[in-house]
């Protein structure tokens, strides 16, 4: 059965939506996905992987059990593995009662320091639904997201790119700006008043929308 799946998705003759429909009607194919997750074959490992990312959107509490599977995917030697893990593993920390999101805390938001922009930006996108998730991880992920304006210039992560990474980061403490400690409240505040000034339009306009909002 798991041959003739992934089979039918390497040629085609099964998209990523009917994949999607039909683990719908049986999760107990989930592990067939996560096996798929590591073929050799493009087609097979990423539509695996965006199929199993949509369904931790939608049906959290099937995909926790596999948990564990999805850390490991952080370790993939394939960035759009990572980018999708960064997404499944914020999607479960709704119904992470056993906090092994916590665990890996540190793990996962080192990857604001990573050398490619999209997963810096990645990891930031997810980031607002941790926060609500877990409000108690706020002060943390908070600190967290103050560090962007910091990030390393690489090849692959511009003054540009890191003006988009702050971006995000605006959009994101407004998911849960109301939940955070008053001094931290002062460092974002600060933090964003000095996109005002940003070469990036789209930026200032963030940091000035932000500050009408919440100050």
């Amino acid at each position: 059965m798991d041959n003739e799946l992934l089979a039918k998705l390497a040629d085609k003759t099964l998209t990523k939506d009917d994949l999607r429909e039909l683990v719908k009607h049986d999760f107990g194919l989930i592990p067939i996905l996560l096996t798929g997750t590591s073929s050799p074959m493009a087609a097979i490992r990423y539509g695996c992987a965006k199929v199993l990312m949509d369904l931790s959107a939608e049906y959290p509490e099937k995909l926790y059990p596999y948990i564990a599977s999805f850390i490991d995917l952080l370790d993939s030697k394939y960035r759009i593995l990572i980018w999708n893990a960064l997404a499944i593993i914020a999607n479960l920390t709704k119904v992470d009662k056993e906090k092994d999101f916590d665990v890996i805390f540190d793990k996962y938001f080192d990857f604001l320091n990573n050398e490619y922009m999209v997963t810096v930006a990645n990891t930031v996108g997810n980031s607002g639904k941790i926060a609500l998730a877990k409000p108690y991880l706020i002060p943390r992920i908070t600190a967290e997201l103050l560090k962007v304006e910091n990030l390393s210039v690489t090849p692959h992560l511009t003054e540009e790119c890191k003006r988009v990474i702050a971006e995000g980061a605006i959009a994101k403490f407004d998911m849960f700006f109301d939940k955070i400690d008053e001094k931290e409240k002062k460092e974002v505040l600060s933090f964003v008043k000095r996109q005002l000034n940003s070469s990036r339009r789209t930026l200032s306009e963030k940091a000035s929308f932000f500050l009408k909002k919440w100050c």
